[in-house]
């Protein structure tokens, strides 16, 4: 059933099934949206009573029904279809949140309104009670892959096996890679020091085979990057930098400066010559910070030369297309997906060298094709904002699709100077939260109905909670957080750690086998530091890459 809130402003989609036992989870956790975002009564009893709550909920103080306003037809047909009674239910915030905890058995969310997060009578946990459980979360997931797959690149937690990432046969410890900086802002030294011991004495990189060019710099040269940066190993500065010299081949051999999508690290033979656009400039930020660290200025130009070669080959709409061929320069796709993947970290990392480095040619660059983004492909359906496809060159309708992965554009477009379009951009994906405790890979924005149904431990929806927080110092994010933490406990959670989902669509959900490294560096960190008020962090003056490492902000 669609409910229209009080005002008129907003419609939220209430999904349940009128044929089974109420979901206790999701009627909590739409709850405590609507409890923060709009506080409707109409909203608030018709979800009661959908749930068959009705007067039982608790904290309610019951009143005469007022009348319902003239022309606001939605706000009649809610306030008629609630009101066998003449009263209605007005709850607070605060309350309604109690309520919510008491009806699910599970405690409500922090990152209430100042008034309630103030109040002595305040029922939900505190930052600090959250970041608590965030950390003992994170280790549960970390020692469900030191007991089992310990040096391996990633644990299967289900089957209790554990895969390399890269090459077969190779591993490399990706998931200890990938926690370095983790380990540090959340104080659990021990772990740091073991990793930083494990790689110096087992990492090396002349391994033949084809690495995958853009996952080993996100991955692997930013997590020994911030690995260093916390820790002050000089030794994984070496190997960091003794990697990224055996990737240099995707981009000296490529005709025009774009890199190739893999590289051979003991031979240095080049392979994939159409890399899809995110693939091609989410490295000049580990670049550029390599080439600040070691006073070797060619990291960063090469990452530029890259971007500089792309954008030129822009349309006259200012529009980018999706694959490109590094040898001709010719577009092999011209559909614009942004902010989708495969293209979406090409701008995340525009603005990035803004912020790190004060590149004037990427500002501009990022203005003139985030323009064009919004100009073009930005659209409101049924009251949300999302990001249709178009033909980069004519800006004609290719589709309506967006993946999970694009949550991220929220909190870039905000940081980027659209504060108002993140916001309402980041709202959007909470909406689909509300349908799917867990968000979908990917959905039909013009339904909600997912079209690709597993979840992959996904980190982009908080990576938007996380940094709006700090941008702009609403408790909305941080509850929106604290839902999708929930929602990861319930149904992401087994006993040998974290995995991904297979389907979010089904009662139960169906679980996969596997923990990705980068949950190790990204979900768990955005939520922890979210609430912690870590010492070791500056939520003032901080980057982090597509991946969550720390490349500016970590304090000693």
């Amino acid at each position: 059933m669609i409910v229209s809130d009080f005002v008129g402003k907003k419609r939220y989609e209430v999904a349940h099934d009128h044929e089974n036992e109420p979901d206790w989870n999701r009627f909590r956790n739409w709850l405590m949206i609507i409890a923060v975002d709009c506080p409707s009564r109409a909203l608030v009893v018709t979800a009661c009573r959908a749930y068959g709550l009705r007067r039982s909920v608790d904290n309610v103080v019951w009143r005469t029904a007022p009348a319902a306003r003239t022309g606001d037809t939605a706000t009649e047909r809610d306030e008629q279809a609630m009101n066998s009674h003449r009263a209605i239910p007005q709850i607070s915030r605060r309350g309604l949140l109690a309520s919510a905890a008491a009806v699910g058995g599970i405690a409500a969310t922090g990152g209430l309104p100042a008034a309630a997060a103030t109040s002595t009578h305040h029922h939900g946990p505190s930052p600090h009670e959250i970041a608590r459980d965030v950390k003992a979360e994170f280790l549960h997931g970390w020692n469900g892959y030191r007991n089992v797959a310990w040096g391996h690149d990633e644990v299967h937690p289900v089957s209790g096996t554990a895969g390399e990432f890269f090459v077969d046969g190779h591993p490399i410890g990706l998931s200890i890679i990938e926690a370095l900086d983790t380990f540090y802002v959340m104080e659990l030294d021990d772990e740091l020091a073991a990793g930083v011991k494990w790689i110096d004495r087992n990492v090396d990189f002349d391994i033949d085979g084809d690495f995958h060019v853009f996952e080993a710099i996100i991955r692997v040269v930013g997590g020994l990057l911030a690995g260093y940066l916390a820790s002050g190993e000089r030794k994984l500065l070496r190997k960091c930098g003794d990697l990224t010299d055996r990737l240099l081949p995707a981009f000296t051999k490529s005709p025009t400066g774009i890199p190739y999508t893999h590289v051979n690290l003991h031979t240095g033979a080049v392979s994939g010559p159409t890399p899809p656009l995110a693939e091609v400039g989410t490295n000049i930020l580990e670049f550029g910070v390599l080439s600040q660290l070691t006073g070797d200025s060619k990291y960063y130009e090469i990452a530029k030369k890259a971007y500089r070669s792309t954008i030129e080959r822009r349309s006259s709409l200012n529009l980018l297309g999706t694959f490109i061929n590094v040898e001709t320069g010719a577009w092999t796709d011209t559909t614009d997906t942004a902010p989708n993947p495969p293209v979406d970290s090409f701008y995340e990392y525009l603005w990035g060298a803004v912020a790190l480095f004060n590149d004037h040619d990427a500002r501009r660059w990022y203005r003139m094709l985030t323009d064009a983004i919004i100009k073009n492909q930005a659209e409101r359906y049924n009251g949300h904002l999302w990001f249709k496809q178009v033909d980069y060159q004519t800006g004609a309708l290719a589709g309506r699709g967006q993946s999970e992965l694009a949550a991220f554009y929220a909190e870039l477009l905000s940081a980027g100077g659209d504060r108002k379009l993140g916001e309402d951009y980041y709202r959007s994906w909470t909406a689909v939260m509300q349908r799917y405790p867990v968000i979908p890979e990917g959905i039909d924005y013009t339904t909600f109905a997912a079209t690709s149904t597993g979840n992959q431990l996904r980190p982009e929806y908080v990576n938007s909670s996380f940094d709006l927080y700090f941008q702009t110092g609403k408790k909305f994010y941080r509850t929106t957080a604290y839902q999708y933490f929930q929602a990861m406990k319930t149904y992401n959670r087994v006993p040998g750690g974290y995995t991904i989902l297979n389907d979010v669509t089904t009662r139960p959900m169906v679980q996969g086998d596997l923990t990705p490294a980068y949950w190790f560096a990204e979900n768990m960190k955005y939520l922890y530091l979210m609430f912690a008020d870590s010492p070791r962090f500056d939520s003032r003056h901080y980057v982090l890459s597509t991946e969550g490492k720390v490349l500016r902000g970590l304090k000693h």
